[in-house]
């Protein structure tokens, strides 16, 4: 097929797609992230998949095709071509498709169910806006014992990711059942260790002041009562959420602690609590100034470019 050749069918189809990249940016223009496709790399660096398998020929459904392992910044969450330069490559894959001319299959990573691309973004690209239900690829597959849904952001399934691990840690330490507190959450992954880890030192210290072994219970009952609560209070009362209003209560009550400990390898461990909290509200306090200063030293100096 010559290189420089295309079709007014290919050229229209280029044209359709790349402007329903152009449109879906438009829509998102005030969270742009959520018009981007989904990295592979990190929704590797959530998941920590353990081993690699290779699975040879498959043919998979389109549908589950949601992210690339190089190329996310070149099409968008709908896998439409964002860059021009994409042209000539596209469009040869859409002639072949027009043509009924059979493509090598693709190469993608299997993780948690979903499919990310290796090698034939192009070809995805040009299935997807065609409607094209399933492709021949090779896969890769990594172990994982989470499985999701397809999604259209990174945002969607780092959400699915954390109700995942709330389910797991709900179940195995029935934390819901001791404490009757159901909504220990999260807006980021990998936080539910972070807390069972901060049970367990709990427990740990506990143990040092008695003969005999407590049980994981009453460490659950005594971290929950004597360590996370006391914190919460303290942010309620404090109003801090008021700086922190894409979060939630325990994502602050990991950071505070985190900042508690930071403080005491530097003042001694006899920093108190109350006092960390305060702290950190007023380095959060600092930072929101600042930021809105920032932003107000930019507009007027954009003004002043205009002017002049």
């Amino acid at each position: 097929m010559n290189s420089n050749f295309y079709t007014p069918q290919t050229e229209d189809d280029f044209s359709k797609a790349r402007n329903k990249a152009l449109f879906n940016e438009i829509q998102h223009f005030m969270a742009p992230d959520e018009a981007s496709l989904i990295s592979f790399t990190d929704i590797k660096s959530l998941l920590k998949p353990k081993n690699e398998i290779y699975m040879g020929m498959k043919t998979i459904p389109v549908s589950k095709i949601v992210g690339s392992e190089g190329r996310y910044k070149d099409f968008d969450n709908q896998f439409f071509p964002k860059r021009n330069f994409l042209k000539e490559r596209w469009e040869h894959v859409d002639e072949a498709a027009i043509q009924s001319i059979t493509l090598p299959p693709i190469k993608v990573y299997e993780l948690a169910g979903l499919y990310f691309v290796r090698d034939g973004n192009h070809r995805v690209s040009v299935a997807k806006i065609r409607g094209t239900e399933f492709i021949d690829a090779e896969v890769v597959s990594l172990q994982s014992e989470i499985k999701l849904k397809p999604t259209d952001t990174l945002n969607g399934m780092i959400r699915q990711i954390i109700f995942y691990e709330k389910r797991v840690f709900y179940t195995e330490t029935n934390f819901g059942d001791i404490t009757d507190f159901w909504r220990l959450d999260f807006s980021t992954a990998g936080q539910y260790d972070v807390v069972y880890n901060h049970i367990l030192t709990h427990k740990y210290y506990l143990n040092m002041k008695r003969t005999d072994e407590i049980s994981m219970e009453d460490a659950i009952v005594s971290w929950y009562t004597t360590v996370y609560s006391p914190i919460i209070d303290v942010i309620r009362k404090d109003h801090i959420m008021h700086y922190f209003k894409h979060h939630t209560e325990s994502d602050l009550y990991v950071w505070i602690i985190k900042y508690w400990d930071e403080l005491k390898k530097k003042f001694g461990n006899d920093f108190k609590l109350n006092d960390a909290v305060t702290s950190f509200k007023r380095k959060k306090r600092i930072g929101v100034l600042n930021k809105m200063i920032n932003i107000f030293q930019r507009i007027l100096l954009k003004r002043s470019i205009r002017t002049n």
